[in-house]
């Protein structure tokens, strides 16, 4: 059998467009300063898509939805992941489960990681688990100007 690890990284600055919501792990969360992306900016989900492209060989995150990619502004994290993993899959490997961690001051995750990780769970179709850590208010993500995430990915396939 073939197992593999793949670590992903994402980071975007929060946006000044009050139109947009912010979009993390899979979920929309009102009331919150949105991310600015091509995308929605949703970091977490970035980091997974990233972990398991990166995982089983078949790209990263900016070859497969990059900027210079249309067709993909605008979309979901929830639609990255779902694409993410089904390029994944199309290529022999399984997700055996994906972690991530968000961190940044804001927003309080605790309240909805559950929400989250059975979120993002279906999404993947394998077993996501989620954390959330600030940087005790140093560096970009504490001065609260933008969210980062890191994701590792176990992925395998029968020889």
């Amino acid at each position: 059998m073939d197992i593999r690890v793949g670590t992903g990284v994402d980071v975007h600055a929060f946006s000044d467009d009050e139109d947009r919501v912010l979009a993390l792990a899979c979920l929309q969360w009102p009331g919150e300063r949105a991310l600015e992306g091509h995308s929605d900016a949703d970091v977490a989900a970035h980091a997974a898509c990233d972990a398991v492209l990166i995982a089983s060989g078949v790209g990263d995150l900016g070859t497969a939805f990059g900027t210079d990619r249309p067709e993909w502004a605008g979309a979901s994290g929830a639609e990255l992941l779902g694409e993410a993993i089904r390029m994944v899959r199309a290529e022999g490997w399984s997700i055996s489960n994906i972690s991530i961690q968000i961190i940044g001051q804001r927003p309080r995750f605790l309240p909805r990681k559950a929400e989250a990780e059975a979120t993002m769970t279906a999404v993947a179709g394998a077993p996501v688990s989620i954390s959330a850590t600030t940087t005790d208010h140093l560096g970009f993500t504490g001065r609260s100007e933008g969210l980062a995430a890191i994701a590792t990915a176990l992925v395998t396939r029968a020889d």
